[in-house]
């Protein structure tokens, strides 16, 4: 059944991708003289049709939760328009497909060379024939791998100081909306797509099979993100990321603090915050944002930029600050010991 959805959906996408490409993209490549990007041009474009879809599918289900049951009620949205235009720029997927792509060749030839000095390649399908052969099995396995992945990947943004300064683009949303899953700084979304297309092929995902684990998980990140006061349950909660669960990790002075201990850093299942002993289910529905934000006594707010290119920009400035402060640190240790 779940091999017989996913061909269905690869179909219409495969459909919408052909009629698109031949009545619209393809007059205007010859157009413009660009017809040597002609396949290159096809394939992505059914990244962007899902991409579409996804946002589509991600508005129209999670909007009228988040205005029927909001965690929180504001005067206004102005603070969630920069997060929309992150949102089409990521979900469009041309950052996957660019890695995935391109690490392929690699890969392949990494594969050959093993075979022919008669080390087994990686094959996951095939751990256990008759129950890791079947489609839903390996694909869940996939996912379970990847997630992992992506727990300690997440983990190590709040550990790592001018990587937490990448990922503060992120966490510098106060008004969390289904728009703030990819509200990220670039650099990080380069590092991330990078990452995880390198994994998926060392584990022998396939092209169509890497469109729907990107899109199943930046779908249900949409609704980790979204403004919905919303929870799974004690049994469900202890499973898979929630709203709720995932909005203690965005609380100011609970979540993340930046290179310090933070809690619920699951991407898609919380099970890994509980074996790795940071999880909390505490639903209490706190401000988010960052600590500094707010200021405190004689000390000023620091500002994470209103814009896209101001957030990308400050947050250079922020990276810039560490290394000059570190190597300030090491001339002080230096001059110290003469």
């Amino acid at each position: 059944m779940f091999h017989s959805i996913v061909s269905n959906l690869d179909s219409f996408v495969s459909w919408l991708q052909t009629m698109l490409y031949v009545d619209v993209v393809q007059p205007f490549l010859f157009k413009v003289g660009m017809m040597d990007y002609d396949e290159d041009t096809y394939d992505a474009l059914y990244w962007v049709i899902v991409g579409v879809l996804e946002v589509l599918t991600m508005y129209a289900i999670l909007r009228p939760l988040e205005a029927l049951r909001p965690a929180e009620e504001w005067k206004d949205r102005k603070g969630v328009r920069v997060d929309v235009l992150y949102t089409w720029i990521v979900k469009l997927g041309i950052l996957n497909l660019f890695f995935f792509f391109t690490f392929q060749p690699l890969f392949d030839s990494l594969q050959s060379w093993l075979r022919l000095q008669g080390i087994p390649n990686l094959e996951i399908d095939n751990l256990w024939p008759g129950v890791t052969t079947q489609p839903i099995v390996t694909f869940l396995i996939y996912l379970f791998v990847l997630d992992f992945a992506g727990y300690w990947y997440h983990r190590l943004e709040h550990r790592i100081g001018i990587w937490w300064e990448l990922h503060a683009v992120h966490h510098s949303q106060q008004k969390m909306s289904l728009w703030s899953d990819d509200r990220n700084h670039l650099l990080d979304d380069i590092l991330q797509a990078g990452f995880f297309a390198a994994i998926a092929l060392v584990i022998g995902v396939e092209p169509a099979q890497f469109v729907v684990l990107v899109a199943i998980t930046n779908l249900m990140q949409s609704v980790q993100h979204a403004n919905i006061r919303l929870h799974f349950g004690w049994l469900g909660e202890r499973i898979i990321v929630s709203p709720a669960f995932h909005r203690r990790h965005h609380a100011i002075g609970y979540g993340h603090e930046g290179t310090t201990y933070g809690c619920n850093f699951g991407v898609l299942f919380s099970f890994w915050d509980i074996l790795f002993r940071s999880a909390s289910f505490n639903r209490t529905v706190e401000p988010t944002g960052i600590r500094d934000q707010l200021g405190a006594p004689g000390i000023k707010p620091v500002h994470y930029g209103d814009g896209f290119f101001e957030q990308h920009w400050l947050a250079f400035r922020r990276i810039g600050a560490r290394l000059m402060s570190r190597r300030a640190g090491a001339s002080g240790n230096g001059s110290a010991a003469v």
